[in-house]
């Protein structure tokens, strides 16, 4: 069985790719970024937990954060900053397990790895690189997602969830800035709280 990382928030795109990933006899670890900011990282243990996974915290330095901050104030967009903190992400897991894996899907433009970059983490890491979802459209992975988990599901901005957005929108805060400036003010997120049938479905 091989081990493999999937970087985790806790919504239904990442929960989705643990279900699928794990029923294909990857052994896997949900790892949540966090750099310390913010507490958003527990709702993802706690989602990753109710789903029976393990979970680890993915501690990265705040030099990571303060650059996809200076990024997102550049472009006026979030996009760079989140790819920023994904690859930094991808990168440190690539360092200890033989896979990696995120909850990428087709119709996503952040976090998203280009071809060549996929090829260069696996080459440079001797890793596999592995987007369960990179096929599947944001229609029919909330469908799926739907009839798996119970979701919560709100504002981005009042969704308390592990992924890079909360901490970076904690963080532009701190610094006095007003991430409603970037971010799209109605992207609706989502949480996973448990499966909707017992075990582990597939």
């Amino acid at each position: 069985m091989t081990r493999a990382a999937l970087l985790y928030s806790g919504g239904k795109d990442s929960s989705l790719a643990a279900v699928l990933l794990s029923r294909l006899g990857f052994e896997l670890t949900l790892c949540t970024v966090s750099f310390g900011v913010n507490g958003a990282w527990e709702t993802a243990r706690d989602a990753a937990a109710a789903l029976g996974f393990d979970h680890e915290r993915l501690v990265l330095g705040r030099e990571v954060l303060e650059e996809a901050c200076r990024l997102i104030v550049r472009d006026g967009f979030p996009r760079d900053g989140i790819n920023l903190v994904h690859r930094a992400a991808l990168e440190e897991v690539a360092a200890r397990y033989p896979a990696v894996a995120d909850g990428t899907r087709r119709d996503d433009r952040a976090p998203r790895l280009g071809f060549a970059e996929i090829r260069s983490l696996e080459d440079r890491h001797g890793t596999e690189y592995i987007a369960p979802l990179a096929g599947i459209g944001h229609r029919t992975l909330n469908r799926l997602a739907g009839e798996m988990f119970i979701l919560e599901e709100g504002e981005s901005r009042r969704m308390a969830k592990g992924d890079y957005e909360a901490e970076i929108w904690a963080f532009m805060e701190e610094r006095g800035l007003e991430p409603g400036k970037f971010f799209p003010r109605s992207h609706i997120q989502s949480r996973v709280l448990g499966y909707r049938r017992p075990g582990k479905p597939l």
